[in-house]
């Protein structure tokens, strides 16, 4: 790499001025350019911002709420004023949050209240709760629900009753007397069932509790579609703490049970290929095909490489500020001093009669012999010193260049003698004019 002594601008460039000492301008963008620049990056910022703030009022609002039915709930979501109300009654009060505790806590003449929210249990399991407990109270069954413990009953929709009267023969319904309207009712179809029952009846076959037996095993399953009857909100509303005390207190023992993550089979999480519909696969692999042809339509070649111009030429001058503008923006004090000390050793070699490939010892040892400097002096200058600053950059710039002019001054010292010594040499050698000879 060949680099002029002129290259000493690159430095210069880096204290905002040219070799001559002249103030160079240089384009620092304005604050206005760089938000200008930025704005998208600002505004994507402030929208995850945003997104994130809604996100913690939203999941602090829900965990406020905490679990609806949660028997150790207070909010009004939750069910503990019910809870607390039955223990008070000498009714013992068992939350679970498994069917394994379910096993554990149910007795043969245990209530059971299920609220299934999230659908976690299946249908073996939902069998086996009911075939655990004597009565069995579920809220808000789902059609899993239904089709496991009632198979003849189905969804009623919203009751549109102004009021809900009891209207059956089932003791707690009849304390009740009265519901809250508006909720979710069940159905019966149209037929005699001697083994089902619906009480507050929104028509002909909609109700808002229905009570099956269970032929086979004695046991009563109360389907209340409406979770508004057990949580603290609306508990002490109508008669809705009176049909949920008689359904619950029937016996001295009460599971609490809301399923959980814990009720589903472990079975590993699902493979990809369980996860994707069946047409994906086909449609990637046409995907990869397509890509891999038009891989080789796009990268064949059209004849042989040519060689082409630049459309532009770029002044040197040009191309020497911009370097320097980037050795001076990232600090690369070192690499500006290489460039300069390579275009002085090169020249160096020329000055004193070495040749390109000469080592850089060899034109130490010249440059310190015509100079008569030392030549561990030299070598500092030319490779060793290392520049921590601007100051010392400029310092070791000027280092060169008083170097380089005290070789040529010494070259040409001894050059002119040898110049006048050999034109005497030859004068004297040569022999003296003839004489004239006069006749």
């Amino acid at each position: 790499m060949s680099v002029t002594l002129d290259s000493a601008t690159d430095v210069a460039a880096n204290h905002g001025h040219s070799a001559g000492g002249v103030p160079t301008t240089v384009a620092t963008p304005t604050l206005r350019a760089l938000l200008r620049r930025s704005s998208f990056w600002i505004f994507a910022f402030a929208g995850i911002v945003i997104v994130a703030i809604v996100g913690v009022f939203l999941s602090g609002g829900s965990n406020a709420a905490g679990r609806a039915l949660a028997g150790d709930n207070a909010a009004p979501a939750g069910s503990m004023a019910l809870v607390e109300v039955l223990r008070q009654q000498g009714v013992t009060v068992t939350l679970a949050d498994s069917l394994v505790e379910v096993r554990d806590a149910v007795g043969a003449d245990s209530t059971v209240l299920l609220f299934d929210e999230n659908g976690y249990l299946d249908g073996d399991q939902l069998a086996e709760l009911a075939e655990l407990a004597a009565r069995t109270v579920v809220v808000a069954p789902d059609f899993l629900t239904l089709q496991a413990l009632a198979a003849t009953v189905g969804f009623g929709g919203v009751s549109d009753a102004s009021s809900l009267q009891a209207d059956c023969v089932l003791p707690a319904a009849n304390r009740a007397g009265e519901l809250l309207p508006g909720g979710d009712t069940l159905s019966i179809p149209a037929g005699e069932h001697p083994l089902v029952t619906g009480c507050f009846a929104s028509s002909t076959d909609t109700f808002s509790l229905i009570q099956v037996e269970n032929e086979a095993t004695g046991g009563i399953v109360s389907l209340v579609p409406d979770a508004r009857v057990f949580n603290n909100e609306n508990v002490t509303g109508y008669g809705n703490a009176a049909l949920a005390l008689g359904l619950l207190g029937e016996s001295d023992s009460l599971v609490w049970y809301l399923p959980t993550l814990a009720d589903l089979p472990r079975t590993g999480p699902p493979s990809l290929a369980a996860l994707t519909p069946g047409w994906v696969s086909p449609v990637a692999v046409l995907l990869v095909l397509a890509a891999v042809a038009a891989a080789f339509w796009r990268g064949r070649r059209f004849g042989p490489l040519v060689a082409e111009n630049l459309p532009v030429t770029v002044k040197a001058s040009e191309t020497m500020e911009g370097r320097a503008r980037l050795y001076a923006r990232s600090n690369a004090r070192l690499r500006a001093l290489d460039a300069l000390r390579v275009g002085t050793v090169q020249r160096l070699a020329r000055a004193v009669g070495l040749g390109r490939l000469a080592h850089l010892e060899e034109v130490v040892g010249a440059v310190a012999q015509i100079t008569g400097g030392e030549p561990n002096q030299v070598r500092r200058v030319l490779v060793d010193a290392i520049p921590s600053s601007d100051a010392q950059l400029m310092a070791l710039s000027d280092a060169l260049q008083a170097l380089e002019q005290a070789t040529g001054r010494a070259v040409m010292a001894s050059v002119v003698p040898a110049a006048e010594a050999a034109a005497s040499a030859s004068r004297d050698s040569s022999p003296p004019p003839a004489e004239r000879m006069d006749p």
